[in-house]
């Protein structure tokens, strides 16, 4: 396994001045990013239970393109093709200090299901005394006017099984067999790399930065080395653990080097990593749920403490398309 390159204490010194912060009230005393928890935690129920019974056409998922946790269950929701039982709104991909809106530019036009002009309006719907970060997927109860989940992970588990009953398709992302191993896992690729990189991205002390730098990095070579022996992370099929790890090695290259500056190395440079991104991205219907210009347009745009002058380049060139060779691995 390769060695972070990373050195300890800072070889910058002490901290000289505070920077400011993208989310102040996720920052802590020590300059790191610690992500807001998710508000909404509910469920749909495929056994028609209540409050949220599976129901053909009365959810909603509310997404952005350019942001991995909602990409997340996009994924799922193409996979299973439920794009006639859980319709699906896109929001404006240049959110502004009111958040997440509709039209360009944004909060100019309106959602053509709830008339909302910005996502914030199903939050204060569901909880007038919500005062926290506005952020998606949500996944939206049109009978309630409630927001039932804005928790990715939890939503891709739901897109998953909830609404077999409207869908041929079965994709058992989390087998039992394998949960036991799975979810540890997910929970050191959430701290370390999905959540990992913004703590990189967002700290606001040199230290918090070196520390979130040195633990991404650690783990995306424990990651290369184990897919050295296995096409996949959990072996020879596709898991949930993929799909989640995917949306971030996806803009890591693509943003994370340069904006976040994650710059150790780029995903393309590892002798797995590039390969299995490859994999997952040619697998199909995966290349239709990627919108580079929305990703790139958001981060670089919309992140102004990081990015003041919010232009977007022009690269890198990326070939997604290239084989990937990995068929045989594992077998």
């Amino acid at each position: 396994m390769r060695m972070s390159g990373h050195s300890s204490p800072s070889r910058y010194g002490a901290d000289m001045r505070s920077i400011p912060a993208q989310f102040p009230r996720e920052i802590d005393d020590d300059g790191s990013f610690v992500r807001q928890p998710s508000r909404f935690l509910d469920c749909v129920q495929p056994d028609g239970t209540a409050p949220y019974p599976a129901e053909a056409g009365r959810y909603r998922l509310y997404v952005s393109y350019a942001c991995p946790w909602a990409h997340r269950t996009i994924i799922v929701r193409q996979l299973k093709r439920l794009h006639d039982v859980v319709p699906m709104t896109v929001v404006n991909p240049l959110r502004d200090d009111r958040g997440w809106g509709f039209g360009d530019p944004v909060g100019s036009g309106v959602d053509p299901s709830e008339g909302f002009h910005f996502l914030s309006e199903a939050y204060q719907l569901t909880d007038p005394a919500y005062d926290g970060r506005v952020t998606v997927p949500i996944l939206w109860d049109t009978k309630t006017r409630r927001v039932v989940c804005n928790e990715s992970a939890l939503l891709m588990r739901v897109l998953d099984v909830a609404f077999d009953e409207f869908t041929d398709v079965r994709l058992n992302l989390r087998p039992a067999e394998l949960i036991a191993e799975m979810d540890p896992l997910e929970e050191r690729i959430y701290d370390a790399v999905n959540n990992g990189v913004y703590r990189c991205g967002f700290a606001t002390s040199q230290r918090a930065y070196e520390m979130a730098f040195a633990a991404l990095f650690a783990m995306l070579d424990e990651l290369d080395e184990r897919l050295s022996t296995r096409r996949f992370l959990m072996g020879a099929a596709i898991t949930e653990v993929d799909w989640r790890l995917f949306t971030t090695l996806l803009r890591f290259d693509l943003v994370y080097v340069t904006h976040f500056k994650t710059n150790q190395r780029r995903i393309a440079d590892y002798a797995n990593l590039g390969p299995y991104l490859r994999d997952l991205y040619q697998q199909p219907g995966i290349a239709e749920t990627v919108d580079l210009d929305q990703i790139k347009r958001h981060y670089f745009m919309t992140h102004g403490q990081l990015n003041p002058s919010a232009i977007v380049p022009l690269g890198p060139a990326l070939d997604w398309d290239r084989p990937h060779g990995r068929e045989g691995i594992g077998a």
